[in-house]
């Protein structure tokens, strides 16, 4: 099967529109507390805690409406889908630039949750248009576009925020309009009529996917690893953006930049360093060293007292991110091929909650912390709870370890 011309469009478009996706999401993170600031008349403290709340809105809107964005797409094809995301998102940053008070705000967050949540239809439209000795090759460039997107997203969003923390939205959006333009001329329907079936809403259901985890044994345990690891470090897109400017009066370059920083170093380590070291330490000890690791930094945020320190912290912050590649393969070795599928659905979905219920948690912990009713005053707070959630993940997994391991003893 060799791609067409206007297939590799297609293509390209598909990667633009997740690239966009990633740096829409990384764009907001460095003008966030400003734009709330701005919006809500409101101090920092208060503009976190409304934060956590916004990244709630756009994370559970994309929990609930992925499956369902992938069934419409099979009911009704992946053209219309995709570009109705494209133009969603441009309608999202323009709500984000133009809004005048905090509801607005979070209007403009559950749109970007349902659109954002397009990259299900996106992985459809890769799998119709590629042979299927090609589409790992064509997966692998998809998260290739996420961790860029990522990157590029927040040091955008940084550098352009310096001229008023809703210009970024109003350069975004018009990305967005030049996007549809090009997908509307260049993008086919992949999805023959023959095809598709109607939609049905009981198969659009996100929580009927953790039901894999009770099926097969010893997959429970490394969920419940992974589920509270991923609550742990769910304080990062949480409280990054405002535990800079409230504890060293970090512009929103200097977020933006920082957040890039962490972006690189996590790529060179996942995409970079996975492969070697696996084969060096193995799946399980990797794991060790980053539910260690994770503790580790989390801790040193908390402690962090300049920029240089931050920075030489995330650098040892590194090495975490082999955890949830590692953790997902020794997963995808308690289960069955024909049952693959099903299980990285429930890991995602679990990812996805784990996420969204961190983000409000941690959230609203640093809030607390920096009010005047607190105990003490601190912006740190946040760091050390998520550091003891990590140590909590580092444990279970020794025990579920040392279970499995007597399991398979004969």
């Amino acid at each position: 099967m060799t791609a067409s011309p206007q297939s590799k469009y297609a293509i390209t478009f598909v990667f633009i529109t997740v690239f966009l996706d990633m740096v829409g999401f990384g764009l907001i993170m460095p003008v966030l507390p400003n734009l709330i600031e701005d919006v809500g008349h409101m101090d920092v403290a208060s503009a976190s805690l409304i934060g956590g709340w916004l990244f709630f809105a756009f994370s559970v809107t994309q929990f609930l409406f992925g499956p369902t964005m992938g069934n419409l797409s099979d009911a009704y094809g992946r053209r219309p889908l995709l570009l109705l995301a494209v133009a969603g998102l441009g309608v999202d940053y323009m709500i984000m630039a133009l809004a005048p008070n905090l509801t607005w705000l979070f209007i403009g967050r559950l749109f970007a949750g349902f659109c954002g949540a397009s990259y299900v239809v996106a992985n459809a439209y890769i799998a119709d248009v590629t042979a299927p000795e090609d589409r790992a090759k064509a997966f692998g460039m998809m998260g290739a576009a996420f961790g860029v997107g990522f990157v590029i997203g927040p040091a955008i969003g940084g550098l352009l925020g310096t001229f008023g923390p809703r210009v970024p939205f109003f350069v975004a959006a018009g990305v967005s309009v030049l996007n549809l333009l090009y997908g509307y001329f260049v993008l086919p329907e992949t999805l023959a009529s023959a095809q598709r079936r109607p939609f049905e809403l009981s198969r659009a259901n996100p929580l009927g996917t953790f039901k894999v985890f009770r099926t097969y044994k010893g997959v429970l345990p490394l969920c419940a690893v992974f589920f509270i690891y991923v609550f742990g470090t769910s304080v990062y897109p949480a409280i990054w953006p405002f535990w800079g400017v409230a504890k060293f009066g970090w512009s929103s370059a200097t977020i933006g930049l920082t957040l890039a920083a962490f972006g690189i170093i996590s790529a060179v380590v996942q995409g970079g360093l996975s492969g070697p070291a696996v084969k060096v330490f193995g799946e399980w000890k990797l794991v060790l060293i980053g539910l260690m690791i994770a503790v580790i930094s989390a801790t040193g945020y908390g402690l962090a007292y300049s920029l240089p320190f931050v920075l030489i912290m995330l650098f040892v912050h590194g090495p975490e991110g082999f955890v949830p590649p590692m953790l997902t393969a020794m997963i995808s070795k308690e289960v069955p091929a024909d049952a693959q599928g099903e299980m990285q659905g429930g890991i995602a979905s679990a990812q996805s909650l784990a996420m969204l219920l961190g983000t409000v948690v941690f959230s609203q912990i640093f809030g607390y912390f920096l009010k005047p009713e607190a105990p003490f005053i601190s912006a740190d707070i946040a760091f050390f709870v998520a550091a003891a959630f990590s140590a909590l993940a580092l444990v279970l997994f020794l025990i579920s370890s040392k279970n499995h391991s007597k399991a398979t003893t004969p």
